[in-house]
C-alpha cells in the first residue's frame, strides 16, 4: 500500500488539548514560543541554536504540513482546547511504515511547562500509534542528561531499553552524548 493513502487524523483531542497538523500562518505563534523558550531548548534542539526568524519558522511549519500529507513525518501542534493558546509541538518522525514503528519527538513553550501538557499529548500519540496506526513499536529518544524530556516517557510507562553511550554529538558539536532509548510495543 502506498503510505500516502494511510488514514491519519489531522486533529486529535485530549481532555485539555487539541493537536492538529501545522497550517500556513502558524509560524508566528510557534516562533514566539521558540523565542520565549530559547534558553531551555538550545542545549537539546538544533532549530533553537540560533534565534530563528518568523519567516524561517513559517517555512518550517509549512514543510511539516507537506511531510504530513506525504506521511514522511507527522507533526502536530499542540493548543489548549479552551483558549487555543499554543503549547508546543510533538509528532512522529523516523517512521518505518513497513513494521510499522514510530519515534515521537516533542518540545514545549517554557511558559506552558509544568502542567502535564506534554505527557498528555505524547500519551495520546502513543495510543494513536499503537491502536489506530497498527504500530508495533513506539520509541522516544533523548539525551541522557535531559531530565525533563526523560520524565515524559517515564511518566507514561515506557521502558528504558538502553542508553547508547557516546552515540551522538551535542547540539553545539562540542562533546559526545549518551542517548536514552525508551520503547513501548503493541500488547504491552
Amino acid at each position: 500500500m502506498n503510505t500516502v493513502l494511510i488514514e491519519v487524523p489531522t486533529m486529535i483531542e485530549t481532555e485539555r488539548l487539541k493537536l492538529r497538523i501545522p497550517q500556513p500562518g502558524d509560524g508566528t505563534a510557534v516562533n514566539a514560543a521558540i523565542k520565549a523558550s530559547l534558553s531551555e531548548l538550545q542545549p537539546w534542539l538544533g532549530f533553537a541554536r540560533s534565534n530563528p526568524s518568523v519567516e524561517e519558522t513559517e517555512t518550517n511549519t509549512r514543510e511539516a504540513h507537506a511531510k504530513f500529507i506525504t506521511r514522511e513525518s507527522l507533526r502536530y501542534l499542540i493548543f489548549l482546547k479552551d483558549t487555543n493558546k499554543f503549547v508546543g509541538s510533538t509528532g512522529f518522525h523516523n517512521i518505518d511504515w513497513s513494521v510499522p514503528k514510530f519515534e515521537i519527538g516533542y518540545w514545549i513553550d517554557t511558559r506552558m511547562s509544568g502542567n502535564g501538557y506534554m505527557a498528555e499529548a505524547v500519551g495520546k500519540l502513543t495510543e494513536l500509534a499503537l491502536n489506530e496506526l497498527n504500530g508495533k513499536r513506539v520509541e522516544i529518544r533523548c539525551e541522557s542528561t535531559n531530565d525533563k524530556s526523560r520524565a515524559v516517557p517515564e511518566r507514561l510507562g515506557y521502558e528504558l531499553e538502553g542508553i547508547l553511550r557516546n552515540e551522538d554529538l551535542s547540539v553545539d558539536g562540542e562533546r559526545l552524548t549518551d542517548t536514552c532509548v525508551y520503547g513501548k510495543i503493541s500488547g504491552s
